[in-house]
């Protein structure tokens, strides 16, 4: 089971009532690292067999900021719904979020098995880390080099979401800052 976690910060679930945010592509205008994000959700309860979902992902920019939240009004960068294919895996196209102080990088998302919407019931809440060599590797490139590295986080243990281990929501990351990085994490959940 993917272990539950906050909503927050910056779920601007508002959104999720505009057709728009359904789309692959949630990069928009950000520059960063290129990260493809691929969640796959399993059936626990069924021999991990995939299951058929909204997944909702949100993250911030490469400096640390949301769409919607602090200056950012109106914005929907680096936020977006999938549909899972049949594989159960839902796919995104975005870039490598960057950090702000009090935590270290994540990707929050959140599963509806029905229908996505700001009144909608999800099934499963939760974030995903990131290995702390990727990360960097990333924040040592030119396009994060202004901000540098997370100093006010630097491992996952001091972190307040994954301080209790990142076990079931650790990602598995190939490529490179060059060409990009995939990032893939299975998500367990009960149906």
């Amino acid at each position: 089971m993917i272990p539950t976690e906050t909503i927050g910060p910056y779920p601007l679930s508002t959104l999720l009532n505009s057709s728009l945010i359904l789309r692959e592509n949630i990069a928009e205008d950000k520059t960063g690292v290129p990260l493809q994000v691929k969640l796959k959700l399993v059936n626990v309860n069924n021999s991990c067999t995939p299951v058929p979902a909204y997944v909702y992902i949100w993250h911030c920019d490469k400096d640390g900021n949301y769409s919607g939240y602090n200056g950012e009004a109106g914005k929907t960068y680096c936020r977006g719904v999938q549909y899972t294919d049949t594989n159960g895996v839902a796919h995104f196209t975005t870039i490598y979020p960057g950090w702000y102080a009090g935590r270290i990088t994540h990707i929050h998302f959140q599963i509806f098995l029905t229908a996505y919407g700001s009144n909608a019931q999800s099934s499963a809440i939760s974030q995903m880390a990131f290995p702390a060599d990727i990360t960097t590797a990333v924040y040592n490139s030119t396009l994060y080099s202004a901000k540098g590295q997370n100093t006010s986080v630097k491992t996952f243990s001091a972190d307040n979401v994954f301080s209790d281990g990142v076990e079931y929501q650790m990602t598995s990351v190939t490529g490179n800052v060059t060409d990009g990085y995939i990032a893939e994490l299975q998500v367990g959940i009960k149906v």
